[in-house]
């Protein structure tokens, strides 16, 4: 093989090379994404204050809706100016928190057939599961997902 030859094999088998190892490299690479542009729609939250000067003063609101989620904070026995009601009486304290939670349904067009989940914080477990036979006369269709937790105290 001529001297010239030779150097163009070598360089044709080196470029070769190259290129084997630039379409390697390639196949590492993530796909390139391209600009789109995303057009979000802002949802704005609407607040439902049940007792609007306990609920000020303390720093909550008692339901916020987002979209078609309904998120409700806690129902607690108590009158419009934040007291305790039915202290000593854990069934009545019970269906206050129910009629509380209706009227916040109500607000909002729903009944309890619309809620998918329920979470209990009790600090009387026992108690709460003798009693718990009253929440079939509020689910009257199907029950929610939930949870029940024994705490020690509640705020």
């Amino acid at each position: 093989m001529k001297k010239i030859d030779k150097l163009i094999y070598n360089s044709a088998s080196l470029i070769v090379i190259i290129l084997i190892a630039f379409i390697v490299q390639s196949c590492n690479q993530a796909p390139k994404v391209e600009d789109k542009e995303i057009i979000v729609e802002q949802v704005k939250p609407e607040y439902f204050l049940l007792r609007p000067e306990t609920e000020k003063a303390y720093g909550y609101s008692h339901a916020v809706k987002i979209g078609n989620d309904i998120k409700i904070s806690g129902a607690v026995s108590m009158d419009d100016a934040g007291n305790p009601t039915a202290v000593g009486d854990f069934e009545q304290q019970m269906k206050n928190c129910y009629s509380d939670l209706e009227k916040i349904l109500t607000h909002y067009g729903c009944t309890f057939d619309d809620v998918v989940v329920e979470n209990i914080f009790t600090t009387n477990m026992p108690l709460f599961l003798e009693l718990a036979a009253y929440r079939s006369t509020i689910y009257t269709k199907q029950f929610p997902t939930g949870s029940w937790l024994g705490v020690k105290e509640l705020a």
